[in-house]
């Protein structure tokens, strides 16, 4: 049952690798920004019949030989990933030297050669560390490694320095192996590693030497080679959560840190519009016009003035004439009524505004127009505080008109407040229409 499972081994690796490809292409197509968590590595290394993590030696003069594999993973964390191997092979050793304290071996079989015809583990990898821990992504990956699985191989022993000949009838023996390892990655590329590594492979039997002694075997695979990474996105393995998140917190600072810079760079800003507010709209006697426009302060109470705040000499008999209003009149207001704007929540004209209000400004003038100002807001906050805002709102277009020489008695501000909605408060959209000031000539 052993010998048929792994003789499907390449088959099943295959299979996952390309299953793995898929998916990852799959994932990263739906998501731009998806992580690639599927790879596949190959390598090749050294493969020595021993071990130095503890047990007893069977022959004196252990071998090196060529070993190989692959290997498919599925990253499931930055830290964890379970990884598919399989390693071929060969292991040889001999007795032609002494051991270390100088005795002879005399073990009644002189030399074996194993042939490891195949070697199939499941493994958990765990990312001990990355460097530099501040990195969102590492150059260097240490990590440790931990699993099960099978090795089927075939063993030939000599006896007295004799030939090499089939141990238990040239038969496949296989046998469960338990791999721990270590390892080092280089990030070469986005889809690239340098894998190095070693595993000491723990044989749940005595078979592997063709020397049965009732006590374990264990063999052990230094190797180097590649990982390639499947799939569109940056590897999952080399993502570092606690980069990015000092990254954000860091980000997270310096973008509240320059909002409260402009936030008290605004305030003081409205600070300085409302002092020159307060000192344009500013009228001591109360004659409608304002104390730096006035050119006779001190007028009495009721006192008939003209835009420049002085006494009428000779009140003129008032002459309803009929006042013809035209489109480019109406032109020029609704041109006003449009550009008009003013700092949220209060009624401080912002600047852009200027340039068609001295149109306005201009036409009364010229034209001795009559011109009613009607503010008005949407109902959101207090009737109170809209009807004051829309008051105020009206008298600072009056007061910049007048400051530019219209007529101040020529100039009527009233504030509705929310009673004259023109559309509906329930939208966004709706509610922008309702804040306004019209312009009525007449």
């Amino acid at each position: 049952m052993k010998q048929n499972l792994f003789k499907t081994l390449p088959v099943a690796l295959a299979a996952l690798l390309i299953g793995g490809s898929v998916q990852a292409q799959d994932q990263a197509g739906t998501n731009s920004n998806q992580l690639t968590t599927w790879s596949f590595g190959v390598n090749a290394g050294v493969l020595t019949p021993t071990s130095p993590l503890g047990g007893k030696n069977d022959f004196s003069n252990n071998k090196s030989s060529l070993g190989y594999g692959l290997y498919i993973k599925k990253q499931f964390t930055p830290y964890f990933s379970l990884r598919l191997d399989g390693v071929r092979g060969k292991l040889k050793a001999d007795n032609t030297e002494k051991w270390k304290s100088g005795a002879t071996n005399v073990s009644p079989v002189s030399a074996f050669e194993t042939d490891l015809s195949y070697s199939g583990s499941l493994n958990a990898v765990v990312n001990m560390f990355n460097i530099d821990m501040f990195n969102k992504t590492s150059a260097l990956q240490l990590y440790a490694s931990a699993g099960a699985g099978l090795a089927g191989y075939k063993v030939k022993t000599a006896t007295g320095g004799g030939a090499l000949t089939n141990y238990a009838g040239d038969k496949t023996i296989s046998e469960l192996i338990i791999p721990v390892g270590l390892g080092a990655k280089v990030k070469l590329s986005e889809k690239i590693n340098l894998d190095l590594g070693w595993t000491v492979n723990f044989v749940d039997g005595d078979n592997l030497d063709g020397f049965y002694r009732a006590t374990n075997d264990r063999y052990s695979y230094a190797y180097g080679g590649l990982e390639f990474a499947l799939g569109k996105g940056k590897q999952l393995a080399w993502h570092n959560p606690v980069a990015l998140t000092y990254d954000e917190a860091l980000q997270a600072k310096q973008t509240a840190n320059a909002l409260k810079g402009d936030l008290d760079a605004q305030k003081a800003e409205n600070a300085r519009l409302r002092s020159e507010m307060n000192d344009l709209l500013k009228d001591t006697d109360g004659d409608g016009v304002a104390d730096k426009l006035d050119k006779c302060p001190g007028t009495p109470s009721g006192t008939v003035v003209d835009g420049a705040g002085c006494p009428l000499k000779v009140p003129a008999p008032v002459i309803q004439e009929k006042v013809i209003i035209t489109e480019a009149d109406r032109k020029v207001v609704d041109e006003a009524i449009r550009n008009l704007e003013f700092d949220l929540g209060k009624a401080t004209i912002r600047s852009k505004s200027y340039t068609t209000l001295n149109r306005v400004a201009a036409l009364l003038v010229e034209k001795n127009f009559s011109l009613k100002l009607a503010g008005h807001t949407d109902n959101t906050g207090s009737m109170a505080l809209n009807l004051r805002l829309s008051k105020e709102r009206a008298e600072s277009v009056k007061a910049y008109l007048v400051s530019q020489g219209a007529n101040a008695s020529r100039i009527e501000a009233t504030g509705y407040g929310p009673n004259q909605p023109i559309a509906t408060n329930k939208t966004a959209a709706g509610r922008q229409k309702n804040r306004r000031v019209e312009f009525t000539l007449y």
